[in-house]
């Protein structure tokens, strides 16, 4: 039986985050900062931003949220794209989520993001997609998968127009399109499936 994949995902950016909340340099260097993507062509920080964190809360939440949707949005994608696939689907996520944040920050020197947020957003709308009535628990409260996706993308959409809190909402919208998405493009009938099972409610 092969290792999961995203328990390795998990693993690899905990101890990357791990290693730039002891190193400011790695940090500075990991972290998205647009001028240096423009300027410097630096582009792998589209990616390097999606594996460091503001700290451990933040860290801990992104990787629990990963840990629970993320072995399965794996064991239904495997089969279609292959285990190097979701990696790669994993990490264009990424990218996809934080490309409008940094197209509209291209020239803020003081603008900086980080975390897997948009990725990890990706990674749950896939499941709320395929599982719309899968009962999820929002602080040991279960409510179902199409109504904590109807709530996030209404809170988030209010806050990325409104909000002041240093969080980066845009790429959670962006993350959560770019996973329903693929998921569609992948396997268009999962579509069809996912009306069908919103007219028909089952919980579980």
């Amino acid at each position: 039986m092969s290792l999961s994949l995203t328990v390795l995902i998990i693993a690899a950016t905990v101890l990357v985050s791990w290693l730039a909340f002891n190193n400011p340099r790695l940090l500075d260097r990991l972290v998205l900062w647009p001028p240096a993507i423009a300027r410097q062509h630096q582009y792998d920080r589209l990616v390097t931003h999606g594996f460091i964190h503001a700290d451990f809360q933040h860290l801990l939440f992104n990787m629990i949220t990963l840990y629970f949707f993320g072995r399965l949005v794996e064991q239904w994608f495997v089969p279609y794209i292959g285990r190097v696939g979701f990696v790669l689907f994993y990490l264009s996520a990424i990218v996809i989520a934080i490309l409008p944040t940094y197209l509209r920050h291209v020239g803020d020197t003081r603008y900086r993001s980080l975390g897997a947020s948009g990725a990890v957003s990706a990674v749950l709308f896939t499941f709320i997609l395929v599982q719309p009535w899968s009962l999820i628990f929002v602080f040991f409260v279960p409510v179902p998968a199409i109504v904590y996706g109807a709530l996030y993308v209404g809170y988030s959409v209010w806050m990325d127009k409104h909000g002041q809190d240093n969080v980066n909402h845009s790429a959670h919208l962006w993350g959560a399109a770019y996973g329903i998405a693929f998921t569609l493009l992948m396997e268009p009938r999962v579509g069809a499936a996912f009306v069908d099972r919103l007219l028909h409610p089952s919980f579980g």
